[in-house]
């Protein structure tokens, strides 16, 4: 039985050329969580939506992108992730940096507990929603995989990412570490992954 998989868009969700929307299309075992409203979003909503969607799957893995993955971190803060077994995270937003508005800050502070599943963190160097640096450091507090793949924006339609076959592998990838009940930090010698370029999408 393939794994089911949930797609936590951020904020405005994922259009249709959204390589999250491309992959819930190709891939049969994939669901949105569909949000009440996508551009004014509420955290306990949001959280309640997550929470009755792996209630239907439980053991999914999650694919999040963009703020997303606040909801994911503050998920397992709650819960303990206990029906999840495992994440994707990639080019998360940064709720807490200066200038943040709403509704971006309702999902402020983030959690800096290590995440109870394994996980792996996608970053881009040119990330306009979240410093380099920053996102580095999230890995290191979540027991994430970090993953820089160079400079791709906020790896979405606007960076000119399309079905992101690279980031199947790193689903993959992750789907097999949970198997083998690993965290999937990484090992010394592999602290940064870089993927293929821009142009390779």
């Amino acid at each position: 039985m393939r794994p089911s998989i949930l797609i936590l868009p951020g904020l405005h969700g994922s259009e249709e050329d959204h390589w999250q929307s491309q992959w819930e299309r190709l891939l049969p075992q994939a669901e949105r969580v569909v949000q009440a409203d996508w551009s004014d979003p509420l955290r306990t909503d949001w959280l309640l939506r997550l929470d009755r969607a792996l209630e239907r799957r439980p053991g999914a893995f999650l694919v999040a992108h963009s703020l997303g993955c606040a909801l994911v971190a503050h998920h397992a803060e709650l819960t303990g992730g206990q029906s999840v077994a495992g994440a994707l995270l990639v080019a998360p937003a940064d709720v807490e940096r200066p200038g943040a508005r709403e509704p971006l800050t309702r999902f402020a502070p983030l959690p800096r507990k290590a995440l109870p599943f394994p996980s792996v963190l996608v970053a881009s160097r040119d990330d306009p929603w979240m410093a380099f640096s920053r996102a580095r450091a999230l890995a290191e507090h979540w027991g994430s995989r970090f993953v820089d793949v160079g400079p791709l924006g906020h790896i979405n339609v606007a960076a000119g990412v399309g079905p992101w076959i690279d980031g199947l592998r790193h689903l993959t990838d992750l789907m097999e570490a949970s198997a083998r009940q690993e965290r999937f930090r990484p090992r010394d010698d592999e602290t940064t992954t870089r993927d293929l370029n821009k142009e390779s999408y």
